[in-house]
């Protein structure tokens, strides 16, 4: 397990022939997970709109003028039977995403009723908040958050050209609030934004310097949404090639190995023959459930039936015992 991984080395690894390039990401996987298990999560926006913030993909941004309204923070009672609903679907872990800069007052004492709610029917709890303090964290902590969510987008030289409300340094400070009370990370980032390969390999780079390195690691493929400036503006007008989004995956996979990859956003235009390939390349988990926050996403019965057809079965929730034996 490594946490000394230089741009250079991650490119070269981008640059190996794709067979031998999934042959390394399938030893790295076996190593240390079923290769064909893929843990199931679902993911809801609790409270849509509104947010100050300019990332430039994000459809949820008060700046720009797209078909996403503002909305209120969800009650409880509606929360609690999404989760239901999702347990029963086969999700073994719940994610609540809150379009805010950063959660204040009654609202985030809210926010942890629910993530409470979330533990009481033995499934993961996932949030994503945006920014934490120390204070904040050890308070969600106490709820019961098992994960935190909260991406890096791209490389450090990249990001500036996505954000500005928000440096790098404030993204990389809530991670380590949240490290600091010993819950579990969700962290990663897009892929497709108009950047480069060396980009994408010091995006994993960051991500595979980490130590512990993040317990999850999303890869989401670009959603262009009508209104918000990757849809509009021309640095944003190519497409991602389908193989180099695998490769990341692979890449990923390599340098984190112990690590969740998970197949995010993006999937719902995905064919089956991509998804396998993803797969193949070592993620192994997914959102599972017909939305993602604000973007569309595969729905449950047509997972089933691919999991089915290449003989994937769903993770189970981790026991508690299990989770300090592989943390060991």
């Amino acid at each position: 397990m490594r946490h000394d991984w230089s741009v250079e080395e991650i490119e070269a690894l981008f640059a190996l022939p794709f067979n031998d390039l999934m042959f390394r990401a399938q030893q790295a996987h076996r190593a240390h997970f079923d290769a064909n298990e893929v843990q199931l999560s679902t993911l809801l926006s609790i409270k849509t709109g509104g947010c100050p913030e300019d990332c430039k993909y994000c459809p949820q941004s008060s700046r720009y003028n797209t078909d996403v309204e503002s909305e209120l923070l969800m009650k409880k009672e509606q929360v609690v039977a999404a989760a239901k609903a999702a347990k029963e679907k086969g999700a073994s872990r719940f994610c609540i995403g809150a379009a805010w800069r950063e959660p204040k007052g009654r609202a985030f004492e809210l926010v942890c009723d629910m993530i409470s709610e979330i533990k009481s029917m033995d499934m993961e709890a996932c949030a994503t908040l945006g920014m934490l303090s120390a204070e904040q964290a050890a308070r969600l902590k106490e709820a019961g958050l098992d994960y935190y969510n909260h991406n890096l987008d791209s490389a450090p030289e990249y990001y500036k050209e996505i954000i500005s409300t928000r440096t790098y340094e404030e993204r990389l400070d809530t991670l380590k609030h949240v490290r600091a009370e010993g819950m579990s990370i969700c962290c990663g980032g897009i892929v497709g934004m108009g950047e480069s390969r060396r980009h994408r390999a010091g995006l994993v780079a960051q991500l595979a310097r980490m130590s512990p390195h993040p317990e999850s690691v999303p890869i989401n493929m670009l959603v262009k949404v009508e209104g918000t400036p990757v849809a509009e503006e021309a640095q944003f007008a190519g497409t991602l090639d389908n193989f180099e989004f695998i490769r990341t995956i692979a890449v990923a996979r390599i340098t984190m190995p112990a690590s969740h990859v998970r197949l995010s956003a993006g999937r719902e235009t995905m064919s089956e023959e991509m998804q396998a390939l993803c797969f193949l390349a070592g993620a192994n988990s997914i959102f599972y459930g017909e939305k993602l926050l604000t973007t569309g996403n595969q729905d449950a019965e047509h997972d089933q039936q691919l999991f089915a057809r290449l003989g994937i079965r769903p993770m189970e929730t981790p026991t508690p015992s299990s989770r300090r034996m592989a943390n060991a």
